[in-house]
């Protein structure tokens, strides 16, 4: 059987804050059970774009606002993914611009069907206990949906991650909460992106 490939998108703008921790978490839960795991940081991937968000210039995509650029390669790497984790913090109850603005330049992958059936679940971290971490991974939901993923949340009684997801609370490092559940969205990507590697348009 060959590898899983898991990639993790961290939509916040500090590489090393608590949306990147919690990501890290879940992706060594990825790790345990056999599968590669590689990042994308969306900050560094935008910035060397001269039009960082989409205006939906051509129909279909052509992909030329980030051809040769850090972009084209982060898409071709998810192009190949078995597995997506967004990860973002929560910014007026919704995702950050970053992992807006990195998202909707995958309108590209849309023509192949590139992220059909890939699986993809999220994380998210605000200020407090009750602040828009819900909205937060919903947005991100609804974001995978439209490219077809199947979306994980809610395990099972002995592995529940969470109704939708890992929310957590800032500092995440002391959100144990938010730790165990990051670890078990993890753990439901890789049994269902195993259990479904045939339907992928590989």
């Amino acid at each position: 059987m060959s590898e899983l490939l898991i990639v993790a998108i961290n939509g916040s703008p500090d590489r090393e804050g608590n949306t990147s921790f919690l990501l890290k978490k879940a992706a060594e839960a990825c790790e345990k059970m056999g599968a590669r795991v590689e990042f994308i940081h969306c900050q560094q991937v935008l910035k060397d774009l001269a039009t960082p968000f989409c205006v939906a210039c051509s129909v279909p995509c052509s992909g030329k606002c980030f051809q040769d650029k850090e972009m084209e390669k982060a898409l071709d790497l998810i192009a190949q993914a078995d597995g997506i984790i967004l990860g973002s913090p929560v910014y007026f109850g919704t995702v950050s611009a970053q992992l807006k603005a990195f998202w909707d330049k995958t309108r590209s992958l849309r023509n192949d069907k590139k992220l059909l059936n890939v699986v993809g679940g999220a994380v998210a971290v605000g200020a407090s206990r009750f602040g828009g971490q819900e909205t937060t991974i919903r947005a991100m939901q609804d974001m995978m949906l439209v490219q077809g993923m199947i979306v994980v949340g809610d395990g099972y009684y002995a592995d529940d991650c969470g109704h939708m997801g890992a929310a957590g609370q800032r500092p995440a490092s002391e959100d144990e909460n938010a730790v165990l559940r990051a670890s078990i969205i993890g753990k439901r990507i890789v049994e269902v992106a195993r259990a479904t590697k045939h339907l992928r348009m590989r």
